[in-house]
């Protein structure tokens, strides 16, 4: 399988919700199967079917982040050397040429990815426009609206 960028902050975030799936939500899950095993007849025991339910959604979702990480190929954009180019971790500030209005995306890995905090995937159409493209640059976007102008005002790795 192929490697996967991820930023610095994405891993880290993973790696905590790893550390937060096996110590503290792993064993919760275990001591509530416990718990509805002692009251008896298990074939009509709702709460030890959400229970296991449950584990296995945790189990599911330990072997989905670690498959992750161990995919990952993880980027600092702080130590990036990529001369203003836009890149894979870059913070890019962005004009709408048309309505003038100015935007600023970091483009980060698929799992990352969130709008509300200014985070693009590298797939996004904005994203694969603007990559390789420098300060100054005009990138025309092909989105489901129409073809939209934005002039690249700067690039930043932090």
């Amino acid at each position: 399988m192929s490697k996967v960028p991820i930023t610095l902050h994405g891993a880290e975030l993973l790696k905590a919700e790893l550390h937060r799936l096996k110590t503290v939500e792993r064993p919760s899950v275990i001591a509530a199967i416990a718990e509805a095993r002692s009251h008896g007849d298990l074939s009509e025991n709702a709460e030890y079917d959400a229970a296991k339910e449950r584990q296995g959604f945790i189990e599911g979702r330990i072997a989905e982040v670690e498959g992750k990480l161990s995919n990952a190929q993880i980027i600092d954009p702080v130590s990036l050397d990529a001369d203003g180019r836009v890149v894979f971790g870059a913070t890019v500030e962005l004009e709408d040429v048309d309505a003038g209005k100015t935007v600023t995306y970091q483009i980060v890995g698929d799992d990352e990815a969130d709008l509300k905090v200014g985070k693009i995937s590298l797939n996004s159409p904005v994203a694969r426009t603007l990559i390789g493209k420098f300060s100054g640059d005009v990138a025309e976007v092909h989105t489901p609206g129409g073809v939209r102008e934005y002039e690249i005002l700067d690039v930043r790795y932090e």
